[in-house]
């Protein structure tokens, strides 16, 4: 005798490879025997159509054995270094007593999926169809991946319509609101899987009512309904098991059940931790458009994975002109991956040497080819291709740097292709010419550093992109968004967070001053010194259409190490938005969070490590280079997400990346101004006496600062005041002896106001950096890291004992020796104190 388990498919299951989907297999255990289904790549609702075959060892048994069905995620066919290769979906055990004696008897059937924990993230079903076989039967064995009957939510309906034809579609009705599912042409048997979640608060009707339809012309034509009393709908709690769907007999008008026709139906009264509940259609969109509803359910995203791309253009070699006849122009090499283009300076030879590098952002999967192009700069302004190559970003032609390893250069031919997709087609046909062209490359994933997407003041995730270098987790954080109050009019609010590369959506409320979502989100917590950032939108798509755009109602940050462990903080926040006309108080908004912490030594220790990656100290990258790469990664984010469904719109993603914190602002620099004031003020006073000797108040002190001056040389430092040739641009020069006002034409002088606007972002940028040093060491002496304070009191009363019982001429010995220590002895990554220092909040938090 042998067991059958056909798995038909899954439906809805839970994304988990970070892109929204998931790369499904069915696993069946059944008495000591494992067997297993093919991956579907990328489908949260596949198709199997397999059959698995068990041996029935002991048919006496059989009653008591159970059969246990998992669906697991295959994280190997996107990650080949997965420390996991396998997560969990969801599971099903059913009773082997429930088996069917034969095929002919056994029925499809769909088996909601069950949690394996409390805290697994499971949802969605699977349809299975289980039979006993026996060895002397007259029914074959079913081959493998026999195909097995679709699922069927409703079946067997009557036919309306005098052509025989039915075009169903289903209301579900509760009091004045009304759910109506999409409308299915010529199916007698149609698959709609759709929830309904309506309100408590609208729970003013004692029946439920679940009315079939069919769609016709003039008017629709009623088929039969079902009626439940809500007094007998049962109540489930997570982690209670999702409720089983049940097949239910129509009913006419008058209750009379019909011969044909039936649905199948989950009716329960829940909660919004229930799985179905984000895809669910609310009565609180009753009024939205099926188009526009997808837009108002709430939703999980995940940031696409950044790695840096380096590129190293090293030399050429037998380069020929564009045009045959002329000498070789100067040449350069510009190098592009997806928007991002950079370029060499030109050197003039057949073989010219660059040794430029370059830093691009990649995401995973590696969608964007790179593509090199030598060009001949033949006048100014115009430059020819000499030849091109297209390189895909994946191995063998880029490996991965996990290491900080020497990585080898290797020579390209260059294709005589001028376009990137004519290049493409000839490096895939393997096409070969007499051109005989060679460009030197040095190409590297570096994912040993962090890709910086957002603001460093208010960033969120400081894990390098590889996984191996990654630390464990050192808590939870838990983020219940409650709700609004005092919200202007007319606004259809909805709330973003983020923390890490995981965004969550809430749902949109229609038309209220006062939401309340009551939602709640956790996320793994690796370093106490980030940022999660709340932000409440106006969703405007819902009634402006697809042109519109989300406007901001505000803003709020939650530093994590200013919370303490294991408190629930339960606060309204004061929601504000700036606007040309000035800022505008909008509402506030409710939330709860709580910090748990499951490793209090690495907790600790987080103190006294850097924030950013070793590869960030040993081979640091430039401010400017920086800039750029962290403006390419937000708008990477900003497009994947944007390609989401529903989308997360690029206005959203740029407000919550800081997308323009470094651009220049007076009232930003003012407010800078006024923290470094403030955080000076204690040298008020000692300005006030220095005042009082220039006024001769002491004249012994003025007369000894006079000698002081007299003692120093004076003379000028032209290096000091930028002013040598190779230091100044002659625009500059000729800004300083313009005229004011300005003689200059219109074009000069917006050129030379958009630059004054990028020097003053810089010097705006280095102001508010050191009134941050300044708010650090008042945080540690206010208490608002109560860990980092309480390490500094501790350490400072060792210190204190230390130098208490230790001789002063030791300790200056050995800080001597210490300080003057070999540079072999010395380690790039920054020192301890510097660490501990860097990672106390300032006030930079709260600025808007």
């Amino acid at each position: 005798m042998k067991l059958a388990v056909e798995i038909s498919d899954a439906s809805d299951l839970a994304p988990k490879d970070g892109a929204g989907a998931c790369n499904p297999f069915v696993e069946v255990e059944f008495d000591g025997q494992n067997q297993r289904t093919p991956a579907k790549p990328a489908d949260r609702s596949p198709q199997w159509n397999y059959t698995l075959l068990f041996d029935v060892r002991d048919p006496a048994r059989l009653a008591s054995l159970p059969v246990d069905v998992s669906v697991h995620h295959d994280r190997s066919l996107t990650d080949h270094h997965a420390a996991r290769p396998h997560t969990f979906l969801g599971r099903v055990r059913i009773s082997a007593s429930s088996l069917a004696p034969s095929p002919a008897e056994a029925l499809l059937q769909r088996y909601p999926l069950e949690k394996r924990s409390l805290f697994s993230r499971v949802s969605g079903d699977i349809a299975l169809r289980l039979y006993l076989i026996a060895n002397d039967s007259s029914h074959p064995s079913p081959p493998l991946a026999a195909p097995a009957p679709a699922p069927v939510p409703a079946r067997d309906l009557p036919t309306m319509d005098i052509t025989g034809a039915l075009d169903p579609y289903v209301e579900v009705k509760l009091g004045n609101f009304k759910g109506v599912t999409r409308h299915l042409e010529k199916n007698p048997n149609p698959v709609w899987r759709q929830v309904f979640a309506f309100s408590r608060d609208h729970l003013q009707a004692s029946q439920l009512e679940v009315v079939v339809k069919d769609k016709d012309v003039l008017k629709d034509d009623f088929v039969g309904h079902v009626v439940f009393d809500m007094s007998d709908i049962p109540q489930r709690v997570p982690p209670d098991s999702p409720l089983a769907p049940q097949w239910y007999r129509l009913a006419d008008r008058s209750g009379e059940k019909l011969r044909h026709g039936e649905i199948m139906l989950a009716v329960w009264l829940g909660t919004q931790a229930d799985e179905a509940f984000p895809e669910a259609w609310h009565s609180d969109a009753h009024s939205v458009s099926q188009e526009g509803l997808a837009s108002t359910r709430s939703k999980v995203y995940y940031s696409p994975k950044l790695i840096y791309l380096k590129v190293m253009a090293i030399a050429a070699q037998d380069l020929i002109p564009a045009e045959k006849g002329r000498p070789l122009a100067p040449c350069i090499v510009k190098i592009q991956l997806g928007g991002q283009t950079r370029r060499t300076r030109p050197q003039g030879s057949a073989n010219p040497v660059w040794n430029e590098e370059f830093m691009y952002v990649a995401a995973e999967p590696f969608d964007e080819p790179l593509v090199v192009t030598v060009e001949e700069r033949v006048a100014a302004g115009r430059d020819e291709p000499v030849g091109r190559v297209v390189i895909p970003v994946a191995a063998p032609y880029v490996p991965r740097n996990d290491l900080a390893k020497s990585i080898e250069a290797k020579w390209f031919s260059l294709s005589r292709a001028l376009t990137a997709d004519e290049a493409a087609a000839a490096e895939a046909t393997k096409l070969k010419s007499s051109f005989a062209s060679k460009i030197h490359l040095r190409l590297s994933l570096e994912t040993a550093y962090h890709v910086l997407d957002e603001s460093t003041h208010y960033s969120s995730d400081l894990q390098p992109a590889a996984k191996k270098l990654r630390k464990s987790p050192i808590g939870i954080l838990e983020l219940g968004i409650l709700g609004a109050r005092n919200l202007a009019p007319g606004k259809s609010p909805y709330c973003v967070a983020k923390y890490g590369a995981k965004w969550v959506r809430t749902r949109t409320l229609l038309s209220t001053v006062a939401p309340r979502w009551n939602e709640q989100y956790t996320w793994e917590v690796f370093d106490l010194c980030t940022v999660v950032t709340v932000a409440v939108f106006d969703n405007c798509h819902v009634t402006g259409g697809p042109e519109a755009k989300d406007q901001r109602i505000g803003k709020v940050r939650v530093r994590l190490s200013t919370l303490e462990t294991d408190r629930v903080y339960t606060h309204f926040y004061p929601l504000m938005t700036l606007t040309p006309g000035g800022l505008k108080k909008t509402g506030e908004l409710h939330l709860a969070v709580r910090f748990t912490c499951t490793a209090w030594a690495n907790m600790l220790a987080m103190y006294g490590k850097p924030l950013l990656p070793k590869m960030h100290y040993t081979n640091p990258i430039s401010v400017l280079q920086m800039d750029y790469l962290r403006f390419q990664a937000m708008q990477m984010v900003a497009a994947r997400l944007g390609r989401a469904e529903p989308p997360l719109h690029r206005e959203v993603v740029e407000y919550m990346l800081d997308v323009d914190s470094h651009m220049f602002s007076l009232r930003r620099s003012k407010a800078n101004f006024n923290r470094m004031t403030s955080l000076f003020s204690g040298a008020v006073a000692v300005a006030k006496w220095m005042e009082g000797i220039c006024k001769w108040k002491n004249p012994v002190t003025t007369i000894l600062v006079h000698l002081l001056f007299l003692i120093l040389p004076a003379h000028m430092d032209t290096a000091l005041s930028h002013a040598e040739p190779e230091r100044v641009h002659p625009d500059e020069l000729d800004e300083e002896f313009d005229t004011f006002p300005t003689s200059k034409p219109g074009d000069v002088v917006r050129m030379r106001y958009d630059r004054l606007r990028s020097v003053a972002g810089r010097v705006q940028t280095v102001v508010g950096d050191l009134a941050t040093q300044g708010e650090r060491a008042q945080a540690l002496l206010s208490w608002r890291d109560p860990r980092a304070t309480a390490i500094f009191v501790l350490l400072s009363l060792l210190i204190a004992v230390l130098l208490y019982v230790t001789p002063f001429q030791v300790v200056a010995v050995v800080l001597g020796l210490y300080l003057l220590r070999h540079p072999r002895f010395r380690s790039k990554q920054p020192s301890v104190p510097f660490n501990f220092y860097k990672r106390l909040p300032a006030k930079s938090d709260v600025l808007l």
